[in-house]
């Protein structure tokens, strides 16, 4: 068996020494066990129809991740292999990050930049209740979501229920190879710059650098006023690759911390000296789709006080999973970890509140906190800044490049 933390995926940036090895844990009761084999073996025997025991055990294995957190889960071979490829960036799809935990339904979390999902008009927060005219079934790993995969080429019919819209309705997608680009850049205006990070990838914090390389070789007379980081709907991705990015505003700065019971969980990151924007002002753009690893790094942008965060509060995902391989080729996700953010700001099921909010961009039915089993323990808070003055009638990026303006140097 192997595991693999998600949060030590790169070597990018200094950890802390690792701690001792833990403690070996106390053995599983006897009787639980002799009451787990008595329902497979009754299973086996009685179940109405034939059952095998891979399909047995498989079945008991999801059942046991699925209650305890929204985001432990079985994954077979091939959902591995979807896993890592989706971390890599490259397969055949519609282009969603998804929560499968519904056993009826698939939640988008987010559809990513300049995909099928997204030019068809998928959002987040949406549920796929059918694909190709069957009903999902997440309990079933030859089913749903594996059959949003598929040709390039080949097209696939969802059905979709919009929280708010009292019918459901159907989007005909046409599959593609996703190829995700996670970094683009570009000017906005003379001296301001616009950077959207659509996933956190393994490629992530090299592609950050080199666009920003593109966009100074494109004006090389050009001074940077101010910078206009563009996070929403990015549903996370590896932790490493936000850190990178971090470091790159930071410099030699603590960045993130994790904690869990296995005190290999317990790891502390600290950017490396220098920054590539010399102090430049930032506006970090976040709402409700910003999840996980887009949160770590919007936490420690606002904790250093290195950027203002505008639009709604983020998703609020503050925890680790860590991928563990089986001898069989399967693995699964299990939660073995919180971050928390420089300040110690614990995000879980809270969110990042940002400086200035904007109006009608939160998505309340799509956030951690009303997750089935979410696990708790946020130290965020800010909901006094919520009730305060919200702007209207701007879009995102123009009023984030209204602040640089006025708070250029």
């Amino acid at each position: 068996m192997r595991w693999l933390p998600a949060v030590l995926l790169s070597a990018a940036v200094s950890a802390s020494e690792p701690p001792a090895p833990p403690t070996p844990t106390p053995a599983v009761p006897v009787a639980e066990i002799q009451r787990f084999v008595q329902v497979f073996q009754t299973l086996r025997e009685s179940y109405v129809d034939g059952l095998s025991d891979e399909q047995i055990m498989q079945a008991a294995l999801r059942g046991l991740l699925a209650d305890i957190d929204p985001h432990s889960s079985y994954l077979s071979g091939r959902q591995a292999q979807d896993f890592e490829d989706l971390s890599e960036g490259g397969y055949a799809g519609i282009g969603i990050e998804s929560d499968e935990r519904d056993p009826t339904r698939i939640r988008v979390v987010a559809p990513f930049d300049d995909t099928p999902a997204q030019r068809a008009g998928l959002r987040a927060g949406d549920f796929i209740t059918a694909i190709n005219g069957r009903p999902v079934d997440n309990e079933n790993p030859q089913a749903s979501p594996e059959r949003l995969r598929g040709a390039a080429g080949s097209a696939v019919r969802l059905t979709v229920q919009r929280p708010g819209v009292d019918k459901p309705f159907e989007l005909r997608i046409v599959r593609e190879v996703i190829r995700l680009q996670s970094v683009r850049a570009r000017w906005l205006a003379p001296g301001y710059a616009y950077v959207r990070i659509s996933a956190f990838q393994g490629d992530t914090g090299l592609e950050f650098r080199r666009q920003w390389q593109q966009l100074q070789q494109a004006a090389p007379d050009q001074a940077l006023n101010g910078l206009v980081l563009d996070l929403r709907s990015n549903p996370g991705g590896l932790v490493t690759a936000a850190v990178e990015v971090a470091d790159d505003f930071l410099g030699e700065v603590p960045l993130l911390s994790t904690k869990g019971r296995n005190p290999l969980s317990n790891v502390s990151y600290t950017g490396k000296p220098g920054e590539l924007f010399a102090g430049a002002p930032v506006a970090v753009l976040i709402d409700a789709g910003s999840a996980s690893a887009s949160e770590i790094l919007a936490g420690a942008l606002q904790d250093h006080h290195r950027a203002t965060l505008i639009g709604s509060r983020s998703f609020g995902k503050g925890s680790v999973q860590s991928i563990i391989t089986l001898d069989n080729g399967d693995a699964f996700k299990l939660t073995t970890a919180r971050y928390y953010t420089p300040s110690g700001r614990s995000i879980q099921a809270e969110g990042i509140v940002p400086d200035v909010l904007l109006a009608g961009n939160a998505r309340a039915d799509a956030v951690e906190k009303d997750l089935r089993g979410q696990i708790g323990g946020g130290t965020a808070s800010g909901a006094e800044a919520e009730e305060g003055v919200v702007l209207t009638g701007e879009s995102y990026i123009e009023r984030a490049l209204q602040h640089l303006r006025r708070n250029s140097r």
